[in-house]
């Protein structure tokens, strides 16, 4: 049945409403502060930041989510979303149970169904695809630190189709910017040492507004040091309101003022001359190439005053090396977002800050041995050559073109799993090949912890425990300093839900890849 109604999932919610709850309704219970208080640390995965804390439970009733004051991540403090953790957990509309699409009478719903039946229905399909199809069929879309577990049972099963779709909504153009300039992209959390500059450019970053809490923190450590703050925005934003310089740009404009602001550094010759003659290759190209454009014809493209233009450039080179042009996130606006990025990262080239304190720092790896499971097969087609082989210069898939592959009968993939990405809300405009898609593949997993729009084309729902019941693999934290981190249960689980690692091991079982 590859037919797809658009299904809700309240009914089937309200079916799983019977199981047993750590939880229970709206019951009377004593004022915070009554009972006895038990504290556990814990890690917050509603971002990538991935912050450490405490939870404070009450009698046994979760009660409030704090930073923890010893992880230099987040130094004690969390985020309105990481503070929130605990939405995740008691939200009466999240995923209690494994559910399945069904059809009786003519009609499609969705039914609970045991963990094993879900288990079986996932394999068995797997199994047909790749007897009918080719096992390299099918494709994955994923957000966040779990994906890679889903990631791996599809290598193990011989398809390496994926795409992060916040690749192409938010960091792709600069990922690939910036590894065409330096050899490597600034990560995240973003590789910036904003505590330490004496000068922050500000170029489509909405630091304030966003809830990235390492940057917003290091941000406001460097503006009580004094720190000079460039922001171009179109907009007065929160930033513009704590800047010494507020450039309200034409939008779309942005690689003219990178562009005339290198001019001036050539010209001026304000540019760090030794860090570029060492490091740098291409500068007599790159001072040839900006001549024509001069703050002059700047302003005609970007309304800016041309002394304004001047005065920020010299700024930025009195600051450097300790100076930094910020990388930006949900990069994807014009069409000509990668080149602007990559405008950015030679911009900073020339102010000598990449690998220079106050600057982008090199991130310090703890050596952490992985687990001795085999190496997956290579696929037995290059998916990328026949998805996206006009992006040769994309390292990672690109979820468009994945979806753009999904759609007809004679589609190269034929299967999805989808993990913690909502589709419709971050492929902007991709509703109706979202549709068709739908129409087309012979299987759809969703793995989530809440129901969403991707929900209702599901095949299978997987409820995936919340980050406060659950244990995961030990990992490394992104970060200025190098240290580890294991998230560990510190609550029951609500319902019928399984950490993401365990629910992937089971499948693999199934399909005959366990040992992976």
């Amino acid at each position: 049945m590859n037919r797809r109604e658009f299904l809700k999932v309240s009914g089937a919610l309200g079916a799983a409403s019977a199981i047993p709850a750590v939880l229970g309704g709206c019951t009377t219970h004593p004022l915070p502060g009554s009972g006895e208080v038990t504290t556990t640390p814990t890690v917050c995965n509603l971002c990538f930041w991935q912050c450490a804390g405490t939870l404070y439970q009450e009698d046994g009733r979760p009660w409030k989510v704090v930073g923890h004051p010893d992880d230099p991540h987040c130094e004690g403090r969390l985020c309105t979303r990481g503070t929130g953790g605990i939405g995740a957990y008691t939200d009466v509309d999240r995923l209690r149970q494994p559910l399945l699409r069904v059809e009786e009478g003519g009609r499609q719903s969705f039914k609970p169904v045991s963990w094993g039946e879900a288990f079986e229905f996932i394999a068995t399909r797997m199994q047909t695809i790749g007897e009918k199809h080719g096992k390299v069929r099918l494709a994955l879309f994923s957000n966040g630190d779990g994906g890679k577990h889903f990631r791996r049972v599809l290598q193990a099963f011989g398809s390496h189709a994926y795409a992060h779709p916040s690749f192409a909504q938010c960091r792709g153009p600069r990922a690939t910017a910036f590894t065409l300039t330096y050899g490597e992209g600034v990560g995240s959390p973003d590789r910036t040492d904003m505590a330490n500059s004496r000068c922050i450019v500000l170029i489509g970053s909405h630091i304030g507004e966003n809830l990235h809490n390492g940057q917003v923190q290091t941000l406001s450590q460097a503006i009580d040091a004094g720190t000079t703050l460039i922001t171009v925005d179109p907009r007065f934003s929160v930033a513009a309101a704590k800047s010494q310089h507020w450039l309200p740009i034409k939008p779309g404009t942005d690689i003219a003022l990178l562009l005339a602001w290198m001019n001036v550094l050539i010209n001026e010759g304000l540019y760090d001359r030794q860090y570029v003659a060492r490091y740098c290759s291409g500068f007599e190209q790159l001072a040839e190439h900006v001549q024509p454009f001069n703050p002059e014809w700047a302003y005609l493209e970007t309304g800016l005053d041309p002394a304004v233009i001047r005065e920020t450039a010299r700024e930025m080179a009195a600051a450097a090396p300790a100076s930094l042009v910020h990388p930006g996130r949900h990069t994807t606006w014009y069409g000509d977002d990668t080149q602007r990025c990559r405008a950015i990262a030679i911009l900073n080239a020339l102010l000598g800050s990449w690998g220079r304190r106050g600057g982008f720092y090199a991130q310090e790896k703890v050596d952490l041995p992985e687990y001795p499971t085999p190496k997956p097969p290579k696929p037995a087609k290059d998916w990328k050559q026949v998805v996206q082989g006009d992006y040769p210069l994309v390292g990672t898939g690109i979820s468009n073109k994945l979806l753009e592959h999904s759609i007809g009968d004679d589609a190269f993939i034929k299967g999805w799993f989808v993990y913690a990405t909502n589709l419709p809300m971050t492929l902007p405009g991709a509703q109706a090949q979202l549709e068709a898609a739908a129409q087309s593949l012979d299987l759809v997993v969703v793995v989530d912890t809440m129901p969403a729009e991707i929900t209702a084309y599901a095949d299978v729902v997987l409820p995936e425990s919340s980050y406060l019941e659950r244990t995961d693999c030990i990992q490394q934290a992104n970060g200025l300093k190098p240290q580890m981190f294991l998230r560990r249960q510190a609550v029951a689980p609500r319902y019928d839900t399984r950490e993401g690692a365990m629910i992937l091991k089971q499948i693999a079982e199934r399909i005959g890849v366990g040992s992976y």
